[in-house]
């Protein structure tokens, strides 16, 4: 892969506060200029994110998702990051990581979602390249508990943005992150000593702070591009959907020469409720934009019920599909899981039921779809540690 220097000067027009109503979430990015040249690797220069009394604002982020979701197709650069023929790996290690810089921390879901999920925007300068479906790791500061004078071992983050970023120059990633906190259920009360350690330094990061990140790591989520008319089934449950809001302004939204997408992607998306919808109205200009190319289904367990009167999970919306689910895999879609790993078991006994009921054996259909890389999969477990 060609080493990439990229430089720029960019302005931000506008900052809301952490928390606000989710119909508050708007801003204003204008790019004042972008070069590009095709020599060894620099650092970005410094971005303009003083308001205009000159000093960083607290809990401010930056919001950019809703207006680029309503462009066409967006011009990105430099295209030499579609040259590689294989996917970049492990480029910074968790011994000698890469100092990046956070650029806006936006939150994401509205007032009654239960808990708090932030849009997170890291400038690596372009040194950090990666493709969609990659991690991050993320390395927060302090003492590993577990080994004292150690640092805290690295938590993998799934990336939520395209290999151009967010700002479609390759030289930030974005990842969705849950806050994870702790209540005591004898009490109710949060119990701080037990919350997430990486989620909470990440979601109260502020623009112009420095970040220890690794990798990119992983390859069962990678996008396949070898047939752009193949069928893609995306589920996910919360923050799981992450790579799948790369995938889809990859296919949906960026102007990329040598990526042309003319099948079809369906995701579905399990929360708890609407306020819970993660990048909502970008999937849903997808759905306007590209009603050929695209669906979306989503499971609201608290607002939802399940044709039995049960709640409705992510594995119920897939039943309510299943025929047509199981036929687009006996055509060769591939079909992606991503979120917590309680979620698996669910989805499984779904689609064994299921196979089940159409005289199919699952296990033999299960081995068919991962000998032919249909099946991805990645879950992460729900703990304090993140």
């Amino acid at each position: 892969m060609s080493h990439l220097m990229a430089l720029s000067q960019v302005s931000f027009g506008a900052t809301v506060p952490v928390g606000s109503d989710a119909s508050l979430r708007r801003s204003v990015f204008k790019a004042q200029s972008v070069n590009f040249s095709d020599k060894s690797w620099a650092p970005v220069l410094p971005l303009d994110l003083k308001t205009k009394s000159g000093r960083l604002r607290n809990k401010s982020v930056v919001c950019m998702s809703v207006q680029q979701a309503s462009a066409p197709k967006v011009a990105v650069s430099p295209l030499e990051l579609d040259n590689a023929t294989e996917p970049p790996l492990n480029i910074y290690k968790p011994k000698e990581p890469y100092t990046a810089t956070i650029v806006s921390v936006e939150r994401i879901v509205g007032l009654k979602a239960p808990g708090e999920t932030c849009h997170i925007v890291i400038d690596h300068g372009g040194n950090v390249p990666y493709w969609e479906g990659q991690s991050y790791g993320v390395i927060p500061p302090g003492e590993n508990p577990k080994k004292p004078g150690a640092p805290n071992n690295v938590r993998l983050y799934s990336i939520a943005s395209t290999r151009y970023g967010d700002y479609f120059d390759g030289k930030t990633t974005s990842l969705c992150v849950r806050r994870a906190v702790y209540y005591d259920p004898e009490t109710g009360k949060e119990d701080p000593s037990k919350n997430g350690v990486c989620s909470n330094y990440l979601c109260n990061s502020k623009p112009g702070d420095k970040i220890k990140i690794t990798g990119p790591a992983g390859k069962i989520m990678l996008l396949p591009e070898d047939n752009p008319n193949a069928t893609h089934i995306m589920i996910a449950t919360g923050t799981g959907v992450a790579p799948y809001r790369g995938y889809l302004r990859r296919m949906f939204m960026e102007a990329v020469p040598t990526f042309k997408f003319g099948g079809l992607a369906w995701l579905f998306l399990g929360v708890a409720n609407t306020d819970s919808l993660l990048y909502d109205e970008e999937f849903s200009k997808y759905l306007k934009d590209h009603p050929d190319n695209f669906r979306y289904d989503i499971a609201l367990s608290r607002e939802q019920k399940n044709k039995r009167g049960g709640k409705m999970y992510v594995q119920d919306k897939i039943e309510e599909y299943s025929d047509e689910i199981f036929k687009l895999l006996d055509g060769g879609a591939h079909i992606y899981f991503c979120g917590l790993k309680g979620m698996m078991p669910g989805i499984q006994e779904t689609l064994k039921r299921v196979a089940e009921e159409r005289g199919e054996s699952w296990e033999e259909k299960l081995s068919q779809l991962k000998k032919n890389k249909q099946w991805h999969v990645e879950s992460r477990k729900d703990s304090t540690e993140v």
